[in-house]
């Protein structure tokens, strides 16, 4: 009874990873049409408005350096002259509108949760807790997550995204994608790409800082594994680093239909069940975890994760 049990749990977990996969395969090309056609039947006019001008942003960031590289008077005007066709070409990369839907349904989530429950946007217990730690590194990482997560809430209501907020395989795609439609600026794209190249520090953006943090946390890192106590950026870091995850994967399984991604995540991070039924409080307290949950290990659960593929799953 026992085994058959668990492995009707794992079946209905991994049919629902499997939609859910497909959910989010499915969502990066429909996404991508709607930017560039602003047709938004399926997303809220305030994603696609958010994520467009977060794509604006880092093309005008771009060309602004490249405008100084090249001594250009009117860099305003240089920039807004390329900032389309420069916008088009992130809007067609798949994983920088990833990374653009992750961070922006984030910062909804976070908004909605201080709405909703109280939670902080900024400051967690835990943020303000580690500050006042004794160690004096863990107190500094903690000041400068707190800065960095506010920063990152005024970013979004700007609809801005930091050249220096990339990580770093989509700031190396930026500057590549940059130098791929910048034939006529010769030298200019090279002393742009240099000087660009020299002032990012991945470790000094806010993800690179939440990673720094949880992990001098040490075997303090299970506290983060509680929305209400660190907060939603913390949590989600923590659930990617527990749950082995990208972190934007981390962050979409909040998402409406990604239930099973989300429950195998807080499971693989080896939170029982009753602590999984706490989190979903917080994110879907209209869902009920499936009866003999408690019973799948969390390597199984770890296993199941590590097979899912929602890059290919419309294929």
């Amino acid at each position: 009874m026992t085994e058959q049990t668990v492995e009707s749990v794992e079946t209905l977990l991994r049919d629902e990873l499997g939609r859910g996969d497909l959910m989010i395969a499915t969502s990066r090309p429909i996404l991508r049409h709607l930017l560039a056609n602003d047709d938004n039947a399926l997303f809220s006019d305030e994603m696609i408005a958010r994520i467009r001008g977060m794509m604006n942003h880092v093309a005008s960031q771009l060309l602004l350096a490249q405008a100084a590289a090249s001594d250009t008077l009117d860099r305003a005007r240089y920039a807004a002259d390329r900032q389309d066709e420069l916008a088009q070409a992130l809007f067609e990369d798949t994983d920088f509108l990833a990374h653009a839907h992750a961070i922006t349904l984030e910062a909804q989530l976070t908004e909605r949760l201080q709405a909703r429950s109280g939670i902080d946007s900024v400051l967690s217990p835990l943020v303000q807790e580690l500050a006042a730690a004794r160690e004096m590194d863990i107190a500094a990482l903690a000041m400068a997550v707190l800065a960095a997560q506010a920063r990152f809430m005024q970013h979004f209501r700007r609809m801005e995204l930091p050249l220096g907020e990339l990580p770093g395989d989509l700031f190396h795609r930026a500057l590549v994608l940059l130098g791929s439609l910048a034939e006529d600026a010769g030298e200019a794209a090279e002393e742009a790409e240099r000087r660009l190249r020299e002032s990012y520090d991945e470790g000094a953006g806010r993800l690179g800082l939440l990673t720094r943090l949880v992990m001098a946390m040490g075997q303090r890192a299970a506290r983060a594994l509680a929305i209400d106590h660190a907060g939603l950026a913390i949590f989600s870091t923590a659930l990617a680093m527990a749950s082995s995850q990208e972190r934007n994967l981390a962050v979409l399984s909040f998402a409406d239909r990604q239930f099973a991604r989300l429950a195998l995540a807080l499971r693989a991070a080896g939170l029982r069940q009753q602590a999984v039924e706490e989190q979903f409080l917080y994110l879907h307290p209209e869902i009920t975890l499936p009866d003999g949950f408690d019973m799948l290990r969390a390597d199984r659960a770890a296993a199941m994760l590590a097979g899912s593929r929602p890059e290919a799953a419309a294929f």
